[in-house]
């Protein structure tokens, strides 16, 4: 009988403070259960018990005893995460530009004692501190930069909340942008800047890709010309080495000529060889009398070929004379000399041959 009444009772309190209150609390997740003396709590809830009006204790998950008509069980909070829809709602932009925004919220109540006695209704104070901090954080942000830095405009929101419902022992976990509308006008402006914005992409691209074109052509020619003058400039070296090679090889033929010829007329009838020489070179020379040119110097007997050669073997006699002194000389005195006195003796018998 007596834990009947006491039921009743617990029953007309319970009845009483909720008509008193004039709100039941819209965040109990299994309603607001009798005090049956012994209580089974679930798992990811928190019961606040009052015992004669005030706060007494927080009852875990599994079995709890309490008290009856002295303990009553004040509120139920749900310790799992909660999503809460932020209702649409018009904000201006730092442009001047009028958004319709709305999002969804995900919270967590990590104190039941302060979710309980902070504010009156937790779930409904963090929905109008998104609201506002929303239209706070819009007003910051031109419209450009609204769709750009839509995560960081999330994170900002979920700071702020975080900050304000300390008090209240809930925690802001996310925040998330649902829908963005603009007015049509400013749709419509911004389909023409994007359409504009890609014709300077595509017109940008196109000049990129001509002067492109014309560096790698330029620098195709440039190429070209290097190696081309690379080429040429190999080839000269290669002929010039040619030429060179070619000068030597002559000269070492012409000095071998020269030291055989030389000693051949050491030998035996060698200045009738000579003779015989000098005979065939003059006869040839005058053979080839106005070919080149049509100036031509004769001599005054051009007919007397033995005159001719025997001049020729006179002046070969006399260098012949000439370089044996010149030879004793040039031990005394020096190659330096020998030398000039060969090209003074040279000289003197030219010009004697030119007179005669």
């Amino acid at each position: 009988m007596l834990a009947r009444a006491a039921r009743g009772t617990g029953a007309l309190l319970l009845r009483g403070s909720v008509q008193a209150s004039g709100r039941a609390p819209r965040r109990a997740s299994s309603g607001l259960p009798r005090n049956t003396v012994v209580l089974f709590v679930p798992q990811q809830e928190a019961w606040v018990v009052e015992r004669m009006g005030r706060f007494h204790r927080i009852l875990e998950p599994g079995l709890n005893i309490l008290i009856p008509v002295l303990d009553r069980i004040r509120y139920v909070q749900s310790l799992k995460e909660i999503v809460i829809n932020v209702p649409e709602q018009s904000a201006v932009t730092l442009d001047n530009v009028t958004l319709q925004i709305d999002g969804v919220l995900y919270l967590r109540i990590m104190d039941p004692y302060k979710a309980s006695y902070g504010v009156e209704d937790p779930e409904y104070a963090v929905t109008q501190l998104a609201q506002t901090t929303m239209r706070s954080e819009l007003g910051k942000l031109a419209l450009d930069k609204v769709f750009r830095e839509r995560e960081s405009l999330n994170a900002s929101i979920v700071d702020a909340i975080n900050q304000a419902a300390d008090c209240w022992g809930i925690r802001c976990l996310r925040y998330e942008i649902k829908d963005i509308h603009v007015p049509p006008r400013v749709k419509e402006s911004m389909q023409m800047q994007v359409e504009a914005e890609r014709r300077k992409r595509a017109t940008v691209l196109e000049s990129e890709g001509t002067r492109e074109s014309a560096i790698n052509v330029a620098e195709g020619k440039k190429q070209a010309q290097i190696l081309a003058s690379e080429a040429e400039k190999a080839e000269q070296i290669n002929q010039a080495a040619g030429e060179a090679s070619a000068v030597l090889a002559k000269a070492k033929a012409k000095a071998e000529a020269i030291r055989i010829v030389a000693a051949a007329l050491t030998q035996h009838n060698g200045d009738a060889a000579a003779s015989l020489t000098v005979a065939e070179q003059y006869v040839s020379a005058f053979s080839k009398l106005a070919k080149d040119s049509n100036t031509v110097l004769l001599p005054s007997n051009p007919g007397d070929i033995t005159s001719m050669v025997a001049q020729a073997m006179g002046i070969y006699g006399a260098l012949t004379k000439a370089s044996v002194p010149q030879a004793q000389n040039s031990v005394s005195s020096g190659s330096s000399r020998d030398a000039k006195g060969t090209n003074a003796n040279l000289d003197e018998e030219i010009d004697r041959v030119k007179l005669s």
